[in-house]
């Protein structure tokens, strides 16, 4: 099943209904039934409620009637991985550097902010303070049933389903504040796209291959492919991923785990590969998509950060 997450109000309304997606029909279910509300076991209350809700429906909307927001719009926490290693070798080259023999023995990941998460029709600021703007395609997947020290074996149950994440980058403020050897920090928490829909695990079943899926994954920029890959070339599984991240800790309903930027899925990749003038960064005006098979495209366009207090908060050298 495909759920989403939606608003059908007047403008700035902020109250959120969920709904199984079949068509460009959605299927309701009863108001002040939240995605997470649904989440804490192996899957089966969501399952009871999509049918529900499909056999007898509260309302049947058309999709292009209503505001899509992330599927999950609230997360607990974001955990973004990087198991793509043809991203992080040709990010490397940015810094005539070679992929690290660490990144090839644990999943590496970073907490992101989850106050950040931006929906499907939601449009990204450029961040305050950033000349250099990017975006990453990435396949995230919602754990449903939370837990502590998983093994690999047994983590796949956890998960309830994956949607599409762009994490978005300013890339110059990333560099800069990761020469303290902490972070990223301001370079990656004003905005995190989340959708358009929740795909339900089993419905990806049938793609299995190696650590992932065999689908495709696509980015493109005002309509120029800057890059594509294949789900399943990820290094690591998403099984590997969260025996990690549960490791002397706990995984809740609705964390959200990125994979991590495919190949070609970003323009730091293309800088590494081809040199700065391989492409501009994003600037207000341009339109980013990104798809991946079977959990759909995301279209964002980008736009000025609009803030009387935003200020650079950096002080000169001494």
């Amino acid at each position: 099943m495909r759920f989403v997450t939606y608003t059908d109000g007047p403008a700035g309304d902020p109250t959120d209904r969920i709904g199984v997606l079949s068509g460009e029909q959605i299927y309701a279910l009863t108001p002040g039934v939240t995605l997470r509300g649904l989440l804490g076991d192996d899957g089966e209350r969501l399952q009871q409620a999509g049918e529900q809700a499909l056999s007898d429906p509260r309302d049947v909307i058309p999709l292009d009637d209503v505001r899509l927001r992330a599927p999950v719009p609230d997360p607990p926490s974001v955990r973004d991985f990087m198991t793509f290693e043809q991203h992080i070798e040709g990010t490397a080259k940015l810094a005539a550097a070679e992929i690290p023999p660490r990144w090839y023995e644990a999943p590496a990941f970073y907490f992101t902010n989850p106050a950040a998460v931006l929906g499907p029709h939601d449009d990204v600021p450029v961040p305050p303070g950033s000349d250099m703007f990017d975006f990453e395609l990435e396949a995230a997947a919602v754990i449903g049933l939370g837990g502590r020290d998983i093994r690999a074996s047994e983590a796949e149950r956890h998960i309830v389903g994956y949607c599409l994440l762009n994490d978005w980058s300013a890339r110059d403020l990333q560099f800069q504040e990761m020469t303290v050897r902490l972070g990223p920090a301001k370079g990656k928490d004003t905005s995190l796209t989340l959708g358009p829909v929740l795909v339900t695990a089993d419905e990806l079943a049938p793609y299995r291959s190696g650590t992932a899926f065999d689908l495709g994954m696509t980015a493109t920029v005002n309509g120029e492919v800057i890059g594509t890959d294949r789900w399943d070339a990820m290094h690591f599984s998403y099984a590997e991923m969260i025996e990690y991240a549960s490791r002397g800790t706990k995984v809740r309903p609705g964390d959200v785990l990125g994979s991590g930027t495919c190949g070609g899925g970003c323009l730091a990749e293309l800088w590494g590969r081809q040199g700065w003038d391989a492409h501009p960064p994003l600037r207000p005006g341009d339109t980013v998509t990104i798809a991946v098979d079977i959990l759909g495209t995301l279209t964002s366009r980008i736009v000025a950060y609009r803030s009387p207090h935003a200020s650079p908060t950096t002080r000169p050298m001494r």
